[in-house]
């Protein structure tokens, strides 16, 4: 019985074992090819240990690191700013549609459970947000557009709705109003789900690369995910003219070890912060969607 009981623990474990390595290998790839030279690379393909390490691509990345560090830094601003204001507006409509009392639940509920169904696509929600609301090469577009998420509504109100009724109803006999029970109360005991649609949103803002391609003119309003497009794009033309003989001097361009640079300097900050969030990563993806 024990020998099975040990069997079966190696199993498991091996099983995840292998999860984790397919998730860890294809990032150590991917930066071990963007420290290659890129004849290894067409030569010998693809390996976990460069033959030779070369930065090249990533020279070929900063030639004008002044532009890359701006869009960094403009990406980590609206990121943080757009994930503050997301999370905060979404845990402002839930908390009322997780009381028992508030009348018009069943309305707003099946009001945002609409959006997630039907869309006004891509050209309206274009015209709207220019010739409405004036967004066109503002900042506020990062931010405003997409900030509620009725999903993310509906996650956050089913766990405030697994929080005691009783612990708001003492407070409100202690003299406490819907506001300071949201922010003493709600918000602190909510720190699972909270990270969780924190680690979300903020992954969408830091991957939107489409706000800068339809919005933005400003060169200093270009997130990475947008730079790192253009300079893909340059760089296929580039090859596609060297395959149509067009002669383009001694110009060379590490193909693949540049975009694997480009991959990594995209995922590399990402990978970093996760591990902040993964203590409660976990538990707000299984408590939040336990009860109805």
């Amino acid at each position: 019985m024990k020998s099975k009981r040990i069997i079966k623990s190696v199993l498991l474990d091996g099983f995840f074992v292998m999860i984790c390595l397919s998730t860890v290998l294809p990032f150590l790839l991917m930066l071990s090819i963007s420290l290659s030279n890129e004849t290894d690379v067409v030569i010998n393909g693809y390996k976990l240990i460069p033959e030779h390490i070369e930065f090249t691509a990533y020279e070929y990345l900063f030639r004008n690191p002044a532009t890359i560090l701006n869009a960094y830094k403009f990406t980590i601003f609206q990121s943080v700013v757009g994930t503050v204001f997301s999370v905060f507006m979404m845990t402002l409509m839930a908390y009322p549609l997780s009381l028992k009392n508030f009348k018009l639940k069943r309305f707003f509920s099946l009001y945002m459970f609409i959006t997630m169904i039907f869309s006004g696509g891509m050209a309206a929600s274009y015209i709207i947000n220019t010739q409405v609301f004036g967004l066109f090469n503002s900042v506020w577009v990062f931010i405003l557009p997409g900030s509620v998420s009725a999903w993310y509504v509906f996650l956050i109100r089913t766990f405030f709705q697994g929080i005691p009724s009783e612990m708001g109803e003492a407070a409100k006999i202690d003299g406490a109003g819907h506001l300071r029970i949201y922010f003493t109360m709600m918000l602190p005991l909510s720190k699972p789900v909270l990270a969780t649609v924190t680690l979300m949103v903020l992954l969408a803002k830091w991957n939107n690369w489409t706000t800068s391609m339809l919005y933005v003119t400003d060169e200093k309003m270009n997130t990475v995910q947008f730079l790192l497009q253009r300079i893909l794009e340059n760089l296929n033309m580039i090859k596609d003219m060297q395959e149509m003989g067009i002669n383009l001097g001694n110009m060379s361009v590490p193909s693949e070890t540049v975009r694997m640079g480009m991959a990594v300097l995209a995922a590399g900050p990402m990978i970093m912060v996760f591990p902040f969030f993964q203590k409660y990563f976990t538990k707000g993806m299984t408590v939040g969607s336990v009860k109805g």
